[in-house]
C-alpha cells in the first residue's frame, strides 16, 4: 500500500494511492485529519483497505506535501555509510551519529529545493527515511521491524558552510525547503526487505550516489534500538538513515547545488522523488 499527503484546492488531506490517482475517503479523512494521526490507530491499514472511496484525485492535479507534514521527531544519521564515512575523514565509532531536523524544512515532491542567499555550498544527500508506526522506548533489535509504518525517500540537503560552522550540524541541516520528504508512504509490508533495496542519487540525470541499504554500518534496528533508549518513539516520526558516499562537498571539484538543477533519489520498491532547486 502508498499513502501521500497532499492539498488541493488550499484543502490539506491524505490518501491511498492506485497508479496515477490518489483514492480518499472523506470520512476516514475527517476523522483521520492526518497520516500522523492515522498512524496512531491500531489496524490502520486494515481501516484504509476497507474503507469506501469517495474522491479519485489525479496525481498531477495535486500539491504532494511531505509524507508526513508534522512529525513529532526527525532523527538523522550521519556518516553510515563506510564510503561516506571515508570521504568524510570520520574516525569509525561505537555509535552512530544522530542529529535532528525540524519538520517545517522539509518540502513534498517536485517541490522545489530552496538554495540559500547566505551560503555557495548547498549540497545533496539522498537517503531512504523509515517511518514509525508503533510507539516504544527501549525497543530490541529483534522487534525493531514491528514499529516500522512504511518507508519513503528523502533528500537531506545540506548548507555545507552552515554545518561547518562548528562541529554541531543542526545551522546546515534545517534552513527551510531543504528536506525532501516523499514522494509516498510504501507500507513495511509492500518493502519488507530494505537491504536488499539500493540508494541512487542523480543530478542533472548524472548518477552522482548509488549504494546498497545492506551496506549501511548501522542497520535499521540498531537505529531503531539506539534511539529508542535515549528518547520515546511515537507514530509518525521518522529516522532518515544516512547518505552513501559520492556527496558534492568531498569530490575532487566539489559540486555545488545551483538554481536551475533537479535532484532525484531513487529507492527501488519504494519510488522516486524528484526536485527542482531554485535560489
Amino acid at each position: 500500500m502508498k499513502l501521500a499527503s497532499f492539498r488541493k484546492d488550499a484543502i490539506e488531506s491524505w490518501g491511498r494511492v492506485d497508479g496515477e490517482q490518489i483514492l480518499v475517503s472523506a470520512p476516514l479523512a475527517r476523522r483521520f485529519r492526518d497520516l500522523k494521526s492515522l498512524l496512531e490507530r491500531d489496524g490502520w491499514e486494515d481501516l484504509v483497505a476497507s474503507s469506501d472511496v469517495t474522491e479519485i484525485i489525479a496525481l498531477n492535479e495535486a500539491t504532494l506535501l511531505p509524507v508526513i507534514p508534522n512529525p513529532s521527531k526527525i532523527f538523522c544519521v550521519g556518516h553510515n555509510y563506510e564510503d561516506h564515512r571515508q570521504e568524510t575523514g570520520r574516525a569509525r565509532t561505537e555509535h552512530p551519529a544522530i542529529f535532528v531536523r525540524f519538520a517545517d524544512s522539509q518540502i513534498g515532491h517536485n517541490s522545489p529545493l530552496q538554495c540559500p542567499s547566505v551560503s555557495t555550498m548547498f549540497d545533496y544527500e539522498g537517503e531512504l527515511a523509515v517511518i514509525v508506526g508503533k510507539a516504544g522506548r527501549a525497543i530490541p533489535e529483534q522487534d525493531a521491524f514491528d514499529h516500522v509504518a512504511g518507508y519513503s525517500c528523502y533528500m537531506d540537503a545540506s548548507v555545507r558552510d552552515w554545518q561547518w560552522h562548528t562541529h554541531q550540524f543542526t545551522p546546515g541541516k534545517n534552513f527551510p525547503g531543504t528536506g525532501g520528504f516523499g514522494p509516498f508512504l510504501v507500507t513495511a509490508g509492500e518493502f519488507s526487505d530494505p537491504a536488499s533495496s539500493s540508494v541512487t542519487t542523480r543530478l542533472n540525470g548524472d548518477v552522482v550516489q548509488s549504494q546498497s541499504i545492506a551496506e549501511m554500518i548501522f542497520p535499521i534496528p540498531r537505529l531503531i534500538a539506539y534511539i529508542s533508549t535515549f528518547t520515546p518513539l511515537s507514530p509518525g516520526d521518522v529516522i532518515v538513515t544516512g547518505t552513501p558516499g559520492g556527496v558534492g562537498a568531498k569530490r575532487q571539484h566539489p559540486i555545488w547545488l545551483k538554481a536551475g538543477d533537479t535532484v532525484e533519489v531513487e529507492i527501488p520498491g519504494v519510488g522516486t522523488l524528484r526536485h527542482g532547486v531554485r535560489a
